[in-house]
């Protein structure tokens, strides 16, 4: 998924005690009328796990679904990308292992690392029958051309042609050397058939209600409470999937969801669930699971384009004033470890940070409420009778955007909120649904914000994300990341640098620089290390991942990685 789109913008929490999911979603609720005192009431009937070859996932959104498949707009695109619509080549962010080939077989790097070369498999077909060839590649990349605002991972900021070799080769020419972009080209970019695609007006708009595939999955249905998808019987991949029929229901709140997940009537959950041990794995020990991998940050975001947050100081302070493992605990259960100020998740990427240059800004700003006050004295701040700081007559108060649906990031934010009080700054929850969230966030409409980065096989490509100055947007347009909006030539030379080389000496040194840059600069404050919230129960259904066979990210709003789940696995009967 595009960076903003792990991430984007997936895994929805309703806070608990929020709204009541609607029918159509799997809970059980028994009601039962006043029975006369002599007779007994009735027990509820026991919840029953679902039939072999079907899987339900546990899931709360926060919203009903809207059945759009469009793989190319943010909030769609999860529902798609991975089980219909597929990628050229599968490369796993928690495994350093080679890339998997999927729709393309093979490909090389040519002409300096400036051009690449895919053969596309052939015997495919799309799911109404349709050959699929290097044609729909090709079209694929120049319709993102075409149409910018599909273009979700700026490949054609970096490319200059794509074109047909042959009749099964697709060659892709980039301005300069761009290693590191094989990962977007090749992962994270769904490919759509032309012969349905050509014909639709407006792509950037279009709702994509039934969508066509090469996927192991058919959308075979969706209403506002549920979507299903059954199985592609002439899939290229023989024998797969094994599992029939998938149920993915619209949970409004997430009370309902883990109560679902509980019971056993779903099986595989991607949420946050507070006491996690005594409320889901207790309910059937030996069988109900979570692993909870570091896999990219939470930041409180800061728009840079801001009269007082464009001041360094200013965020410096905030970055000392907040106690990371403080809001790990309160927020997240422990369950988030503390991150820190360069950006680098461990223990996943350990060997990318750099202690060293940490230690010389406070070991990467460790919690300083008294360095935070003493850095915005000595900047000019003074406090008022109220103890927020000001200059001039303006305060230090701000608003901070937080998505309502994620109860454990409304518990963060007032966590922070406390802290940032210690020390003189106000902050004022917005706390806005996650219709209204995600455009705002990526249009710049905001002062502050909560909300996690993105990820791939490194650091590099979350930090690049962030920083990357083409990767921004002007106030109001929407941003393909860097929604901070941040930009330095030196820090683009840095990452070019980057693309052009495939010595892990200097892409180890551009790291480096990149995570000097988030301590000198503070374009963004990472707060917890976002795990990949993975519950499972392998009570009927085995296949799933696990820390010692870590095949896929094993959330199921990670794309496409959650139909590589989905491939391997099989009901036990």
């Amino acid at each position: 998924m595009t960076w903003a789109r792990r991430l984007t913008m997936l895994a929805a929490l309703v806070a608990t005690g929020g709204l009541i999911a609607t029918s159509g979603t799997t809970s059980v609720t028994t009601s039962v009328a006043m029975a006369a005192a002599s007779k007994p009431k009735p027990k509820a009937p026991k919840p029953k796990p679902p039939p072999p070859s079907a899987l339900n996932i546990a899931d709360a959104y926060g919203e009903p679904w809207s059945c759009e498949f469009n793989p190319f707009n943010e909030n769609d695109e999860f529902s798609s990308f991975g089980p219909v619509y597929e990628e050229l080549v599968y490369q796993d962010a928690l495994e350093s292992g080679a890339p998997t080939p999927w729709l393309a077989t093979s490909w090389a790097w040519a002409n300096g690392d400036k051009t690449l070369t895919f053969t596309i498999r052939s015997a495919v077909t799309w799911s109404d029958g349709k050959p699929f060839s290097a044609e729909d590649v090709v079209y694929t990349f120049d319709l993102l051309k075409k149409y910018p605002a599909l273009d979700l991972n700026a490949d054609w900021s970096v490319l200059t042609s794509v074109s047909l070799q042959g009749t099964d080769q697709v060659v892709f020419d980039f301005k300069t050397p761009a290693v590191p972009y094989f990962y977007y080209i090749a992962d994270q970019t769904p490919i759509v058939p032309a012969h349905i695609w050509s014909t639709i007006k407006d792509p950037v708009t279009y709702r994509d209600p039934e969508p066509v595939g090469t996927g192991p999955y058919l959308m075979s249905s969706c209403d506002m409470s549920n979507i299903q998808y059954t199985s592609n019987a002439h899939y290229w991949q023989p024998g797969l999937p094994r599992i029939h029929t998938v149920n993915f229901a619209s949970y409004l709140s997430s009370t309902d969801a883990n109560g679902d997940l509980r019971s056993g009537l779903d099986q595989w959950g991607s949420q946050f669930i507070p006491n996690i041990q005594n409320y889901y794995v207790a309910a059937n020990r030996g069988h109900h699971h979570y692993w909870f991998a570091p896999v990219y940050n939470v930041y409180l975001w800061i728009n840079l384009t801001g009269p007082v947050l464009s001041s360094l100081p200013v965020r410096q302070a905030m970055a000392y004033a907040i106690d990371r493992p403080q809001v790990a605990q309160l927020g997240e259960y422990g369950y988030e470890p503390a991150a820190n100020q360069t950006g680098i998740v461990e223990p996943t990427f350990s060997s990318w940070y750099d202690s060293a240059l940490a230690t010389d800004y406070g070991d990467a700003y460790t919690y300083d409420p008294a360095r935070a006050i003493s850095v915005l004295t000595a900047a000019g701040w003074k406090r008022g009778n109220n103890g927020i700081f000001e200059e001039h007559g303006r305060p230090l108060s701000f608003t901070v955007l937080d998505d309502a649906g994620f109860s454990d990031w409304l518990a963060s934010v007032k966590v922070i909120q406390g802290e940032l009080r210690a020390v003189g700054i106000q902050l004022t929850a917005e706390n806005v649904p996650n219709s209204t969230f995600l455009p705002d966030l990526y249009d710049g409409r905001y002062q502050l914000a909560y909300y996690w980065g993105s990820n791939g096989p490194g650091p590099f490509y979350e930090l690049s994300q962030l920083l990357y100055s083409p990767n921004s947007a002007p106030i109001g347009a929407p941003a393909a990341g860097n929604w901070e909006r941040y930009a330095s030539k030196s820090t683009d030379a840095l990452i070019n640098e980057y693309n052009a080389t495939t010595s892990t000496t200097v892409q180890q040194e551009v790291v480096d620089g990149l995570e000097q840059v988030m301590l000198a600069d503070v374009p963004v404050i990472p707060v917890t290390e976002q795990v990949d919230w993975y519950e499972y129960d392998d009570q009927e259904i085995e296949g799933w991942v696990t820390p010692g066979d870590p095949y896929a990210q094993p959330a199921q709003y990670i794309s496409p990685d959650w139909a590589v789940v989905l491939l391997h696995l099989y009901d036990k009967s």
